[in-house]
């Protein structure tokens, strides 16, 4: 069915992030917002079909008004549609357990190698039927809606044996195809060494390449594979031969690196071509060079660090060096429990020292270029998708301002309004 166009007028800013450059943004280059003072948008079928301001809309537009669905923006912004390109949002039950542990002082590493963690959702996840982690990961998905998520990366890795990682990738599937939000898979089997494997990680790593990386992409069950290079999870050298094995196969690499200690992560990085280094608390100053020269895409996680306890990344030096960044929520049961990409985008400002502009880059375009989706989504621009944030607030520094506080008015997706 056609559906009725719809004409967003009298915007305070219309944040754009439109520009000439192709690829993810660098240094300067994130602060340019492309914004329209009283902006205006037309929409028809789902697609952004005018941009400019509602002077210059009005001369072309008025005949048509009629026909229009008519949203006064009056005092308000309209941004691209949040994305988030890290999560693992497809889980069952929670570890709020875990929580007192590290108030009582426990550390990540201490939990998981205790048997929590990782494993901990794992055993869970493995008793849990697809119907029941689809129900519960779409609840979760209609709140990152209503917080202005519009599409997310979701990645696998509490399965951790072939039959519940593709258990997970097809409960991503369906929720790609029932629900508002867009889910881009991730393949991630190496989250950690299973708990029939420890001992023997090499084997687990044998599994995960010979049995469950085809598997995977004869389902056409995700875009991308990542791997967490750690300090007792996976060595660099592990790591690499994962990540070249699902690029043999299709599968554009992406790498948890550097998160806990220094491992060499960005180096694997760089070395294998991945599209995004994620995490990165504790990388080198060789290894943000790495990443720059590669073309990497930094993708932070604030909220991880803050809940954690750990110093924030270095986004100010990340960003000097020309490394384009990205953040996001990293919503999983352990380590960052939250589907707020607004506070995110706070906490990018207030632990990271970007700039509110970097922020809004780093939450939409950039993000969108870290799952190589920017052809469509992340910027307001003729041709894209009309995935669209009303924001009640009058400017975009005040977006970042006030925190605590979700901003949201009205998300449309596709032209479809979702929220509000």
């Amino acid at each position: 069915m056609t559906q009725k166009p719809i004409w967003i007028q009298n915007i305070s800013q219309l944040v754009t992030l439109s520009s000439k450059k192709k690829g993810p943004r660098v240094r300067e280059e994130m602060r340019e917002l492309g914004i329209i003072e009283g902006g205006s948008v037309w929409i028809e079928n789902g697609i952004i079909q005018d941009v400019g301001t509602t002077r210059q809309m009005i001369m072309r537009y008025l005949s048509r008004a009629k026909e229009a669905e008519i949203v006064d923006a009056t005092g308000k912004i309209v941004t691209p549609g949040l994305i988030d390109p890290h999560t693992h949002v497809v889980f069952g039950g929670s570890r709020e357990n875990e929580f007192e542990m590290r108030m009582e002082g426990a550390s990540y590493m201490d939990i998981m190698n205790a048997g929590g963690g990782i494993h901990a959702t794992t055993r869970k996840m493995r008793t849990l039927s697809e119907e029941h982690i689809f129900n519960q990961t779409a609840r979760r998905l209609d709140l990152f809606l209503q917080h202005g998520v519009t599409t997310l990366e979701s990645k696998s890795g509490y399965g951790l044996d072939l039959e519940n990682e593709l258990k997970q990738l097809r409960v991503m599937q369906r929720l790609h195809k029932k629900h508002p939000v867009d889910i881009i898979p991730t393949f991630m089997g190496a989250h950690a060494v299973p708990e029939e494997y420890q001992g023997n990680p090499d084997a687990y790593v044998d599994l995960v390449i010979e049995e469950m990386i085809p598997a995977v992409v004869q389902e056409g069950l995700a875009k991308f594979i990542d791997v967490f290079c750690e300090v007792d999870v996976f060595t660099p050298e592990q790591s690499e031969r994962i990540l070249q094995a699902g690029k043999a196969h299709g599968l554009i690499p992406k790498i948890h690196a550097d998160e806990i200690e220094e491992n060499q992560g960005a180096h694997v990085a760089a070395k294998v071509g991945a599209i995004s280094a994620e995490h990165l608390l504790k990388v080198s100053d060789e290894g943000i060079a790495e990443l720059a020269k590669a073309g990497v895409i930094a993708c932070l996680l604030p909220a991880t660090a803050l809940y954690l306890g750990e110093k924030p990344a270095r986004a100010r030096d990340i960003i000097d060096a020309g490394v384009p960044v990205a953040i996001s929520t990293d919503c999983n049961p352990g380590s960052s429990p939250t589907i707020s990409m607004p506070l995110v985008m706070n906490l990018a400002c207030i632990m990271m020292k970007m700039t509110p502009a970097e922020s809004l880059c780093a939450a939409t375009y950039n993000a969108a270029c870290a799952l190589q989706i920017e052809d469509r989504v992340g910027s307001i621009e003729v041709g894209k998708q009309a995935d669209l944030v009303l924001w009640d607030v009058h400017n975009h520094q005040k977006l970042h301002y006030i925190f605590g506080v979700n901003h949201v008015k009205t998300v449309w997706k596709n032209g479809v309004k979702v929220v509000g």
